[in-house]
């Protein structure tokens, strides 16, 4: 999964002079012993999706409004509650790593939290590790997430509220709101590779 994700991103993306890779993928490949052969660069975590696709999207139509580029990143996270008819959408190569096509972010209109709204490519089995995983780290009073198999699509449909993870800030810019949930993604991808027995 997670491991097998990232050799083959370092397969596909090495260069003579090494690889860029970021903190998550640094600290993983020097826990499981898999950076022996392989140069690395270490990159500054607020590049990392600055390449990434970005749409403002209409809520209610789902319609996209505009399409970004990574300078929108560096708007303040409050821009959503603003702004509360829109929500994002966010393609990267990045999430590929943690087997998610695309993250959706919006303010939520009832509870004021900003949610984010995936599909997860996991496999069912991984029922009750994903949900102990997910329950143990979003810190938070109500309903903390939303995590539903979807047999037709054969992923998760997992819905969270990032205020709920550990790190969050309401001051954050919408890039470091990104690099927060690939964070948690990463973090819980890697838990549920290590059950994987």
């Amino acid at each position: 999964m997670l491991k097998d994700q990232i050799i083959q991103y370092i397969r596909t993306n090495q260069k003579a002079d090494g690889i860029i890779l970021f903190g998550e993928e640094l600290e993983y490949l020097e826990n499981h012993q898999l950076a022996a052969d392989v140069q690395v660069v270490e990159g500054d975590a607020s590049t990392r999706f600055t390449d990434a696709y970005i749409e403002r999207c209409d809520k209610e139509t789902e319609n996209m409004i505009r399409n970004e580029s990574s300078a929108f990143l560096s708007e303040p996270l409050a821009y959503l509650k603003k702004h509360k008819n829109e929500f994002l959408y966010l393609e990267s190569k990045w999430f590929d790593l943690v087997n998610v096509d695309a993250i959706s972010l919006e303010a939520d209109d009832v509870f004021g939290t900003y949610d984010v709204m995936l599909g997860l490519k996991v496999q069912k089995k991984f029922e009750k590790v994903l949900k102990e995983q997910l329950d143990s780290s979003l810190h938070g009073g109500e309903a903390k997430f939303d995590l539903i198999f979807s047999h037709e699509d054969g992923l998760w449909n997992l819905n969270f509220a990032l205020n709920y993870v550990e790190g969050f800030h309401e001051e954050m810019t919408i890039g470091q709101a990104i690099q927060l949930i690939y964070r948690f993604l990463f973090k819980l991808v890697e838990v549920v590779e290590g059950n994987k027995n």
